[in-house]
């Protein structure tokens, strides 16, 4: 299993501790060299987050893998919408670094006392845990919408969520009425795709808003990627 030390390799050789320096130095980076930031800070969360060194150890890394996974995750989703979501940016980019500096805690030859239960990550309380995008006029899930719906599935246990609740959306472009039934069809979409995962006893609630709640307000008839989505919130 990799440790955060082998995982976490920064852009174009970099030390990870240099892309660490200030979070603001993501906002600089052109697109591809941002794609790949965020995606080595991703797969560094993910390696960290399934090390049994961390879990076992109740080393503090572990609750900062899990929401560098879930944000880097939402910051790439958002990125595969051509979207520089500042927030989801910042959160994957502050999640890191804490990931990264927290050093392990001495080993002990006694036993130690029981260990409070650990912190429940921030990101089990988001409104939304997860959004994937569609292409125009398509139901068809994308492949890269598999580390979003990994990351959900992933995070199930750590938030004890016992519902999802995922719901369709499209642009404007398009009679209300297919817009509503091609909403729904995302949203059944991406309600197997979670199933398929094995996600256990949760329950999945499905439904679809068509064009009447827009990520993006725009003139009725518009073709936008950002509300061409389907959000997943949980509980």
């Amino acid at each position: 299993m990799l440790g955060i030390g082998a995982a976490v390799v920064g852009v174009a050789g970099l030390p990870a501790s240099a892309l660490a320096q200030d979070n603001s130095s993501l906002s600089g980076l052109g697109d591809s060299a941002l794609v790949d930031a965020l995606t080595m800070r991703y797969e560094a969360g993910l390696a960290a987050s399934l090390d049994d060194n961390y879990i076992s150890a109740n080393d503090p890394r572990y609750l900062w893998a899990l929401e560098t996974k879930v944000q880097c995750a939402i910051a790439l989703g958002f990125m595969e919408s051509s979207t520089r979501d500042a927030t989801s940016i910042g959160n994957c980019a502050n999640a890191y670094d804490r990931m990264s500096d927290v050093p392990l805690a001495p080993a002990v030859t006694v036993i130690p006392p029981p260990q409070p239960p650990a912190r429940r990550p921030d990101q089990c309380d988001d409104d939304i845990v997860g959004m994937v995008f569609f292409d125009f006029d398509s139901a068809d899930v994308r492949a890269d919408a598999g580390s979003t719906l990994n990351t959900v599935v992933q995070s199930i246990p750590a938030c004890g969520w016992t519902a999802l609740s995922v719901v369709g959306h499209t642009d404007q472009a398009g009679s209300d009425a297919y817009n509503l039934r091609l909403s729904q069809a995302r949203a059944d979409a991406i309600a197997a795709a979670l199933r398929s995962r094995n996600i256990g006893g949760v329950r999945i609630e499905v439904g679809g808003q068509g064009e009447s709640n827009p990520r993006v307000p725009l003139p009725d008839g518009t073709r936008s990627p950002q509300n061409r989505r389907v959000e997943i919130s949980a509980e």
